[in-house]
């Protein structure tokens, strides 16, 4: 009886220290489970050049349809489709015998029209020593210098008659107006083609420099000129405004740009107006009609705040909200303005200061009011960097 009552006795020692233990490890562990450790960074302010990204498309800085301006039979190509020509380069032959015939019948009309000018300049002088002396009527005299007059616009007619077949002669070698590259040829020798002809013959391109017309719409452009009416973006310098360029495939085009020229006028169609920018293009890289992006510095802005985007999140209605740490190791929760995405970070206009707490690791583990252990990971990213080196 007695040793049963001394084991009874030991029994609910035993249970009530048990117990005991469980309380304690369930507090701390309640204790743990309320102050989860989160990472946070310090909201900083720095002064940023902000760029806006446009879609464009390449275009020829020059482009010359090449047609002849006389009428014949192509004798010869005298160029290699897609190679690079220049300006009064030989491109086409036509058939010019025609027209050195109507050069050469044009010189010898110039030739007779100028003998009869001489001729009848010498009898206008021998009049008017006549008239002196009153040896010829005064209208004998005037005939004489009427028809020298008349000798006179012959010549020039004849001239003339000579210049435009000389002219027509030089077209019949059809030559590259511009620089550039040419590309394929629409006709071929034996060929028949007429002055002025809808069909070009070819085209050429010339591809460096090349333009990049680049779309803006309206509404981003009125607000960026109030943004820059109210201060809160300066100009950037002109080191700072060359435009760069995105590749379809995402790469940067490795020659930097210049903006040459706004439209003063929007798009009926699609509320946008058109910026030209010029990039040089000496490998030949960009060719007309790709699609790219350019990336336009818009201007700088001072205090502005950057965060990561990961730790801004958005509640059912679509408002952006983040959590601080507040001096008390207590989650905050605070609506957010998010103006524009900055890389991987956010524009933040309104909702955080300079130094405040901004959690962005182990947001699934907390809740506004929750007490947090808080740990920086700027300053672990730095040691775990010094440790490293």
């Amino acid at each position: 009886m007695r040793s049963g009552f001394i084991l009874s006795t030991m029994a609910v020692i035993l249970g009530l220290q048990l117990a005991g233990c469980s309380d304690n490890g369930g507090q701390q562990g309640q204790m743990q489970q309320q102050a989860p450790e989160v990472g946070f960074i310090t909201v900083e302010s720095e002064t940023v050049t902000l760029d806006r990204e446009l879609p464009g498309r390449t275009t020829a800085h020059r482009i010359a349809e090449v047609r002849p301006q006389v009428s014949g039979v192509i004798k010869e190509r005298l160029f290699e489709e897609g190679q690079e020509v220049k300006a009064g380069q030989p491109l086409y032959q036509i058939d010019d015998r025609t027209y050195r015939a109507a050069v050469a019948t044009a010189r010898a009309e110039l030739a007779r029209a100028q003998a009869t000018l001489h001729s009848n300049e010498l009898r206008e002088k021998r009049f008017r020593q006549l008239l002196e002396k009153r040896s010829v009527s005064q209208q004998e005299y005037d005939e004489a210098r009427a028809q020298l007059d008349e000798n006179k616009a012959a010549v020039a007619a004849a001239r003339a008659s000579l210049l435009s077949a000389q002219i027509n002669l030089d077209y019949a070698t059809i030559s590259a107006p511009i620089d550039g590259r040419i590309g394929r040829s629409n006709v071929t020798a034996g060929a028949l083609v007429t002055a002025n002809q809808a069909q070009a013959m070819a085209t050429i391109r010339q591809l460096d420099p090349i333009f990049v017309d680049l779309t803006q719409s309206s509404n981003e452009l009125r607000q960026l000129r109030q943004a820059m009416a109210a201060g809160e973006l300066e100009q950037v310098s002109e080191d700072q405004a060359r435009i760069t360029l995105l590749l379809e495939d995402g790469s940067a085009y490795g020659q930097a740009g210049t903006l040459q020229f706004s439209e003063y006028a929007v798009d009926e169609s699609t509320g946008s107006v058109t910026l030209r920018a010029l990039f040089p293009n000496p490998d030949g890289d960009l060719l007309p009609g790709m699609f790219v992006r350019g990336r336009l510095p818009e201007g700088q802005r001072s205090n502005t705040i950057l965060v990561p985007q990961k730790s801004i999140s958005r509640d059912p209605t679509g408002q952006a909200f983040a959590m601080l740490i507040d001096s008390d190791n207590m989650v905050k929760k605070v609506n957010v303005t998010t103006e524009r995405a900055v890389k991987s970070q956010w524009l933040i206009s309104q909702g955080l200061n300079k130094g405040d707490r901004l959690i962005v690791d182990g947001l699934q583990r907390i809740q506004p009011g929750m007490p947090v252990s808080p740990v920086n990971t700027e300053a672990s990213a730095n040691n775990t960097a010094n440790v490293d080196h």
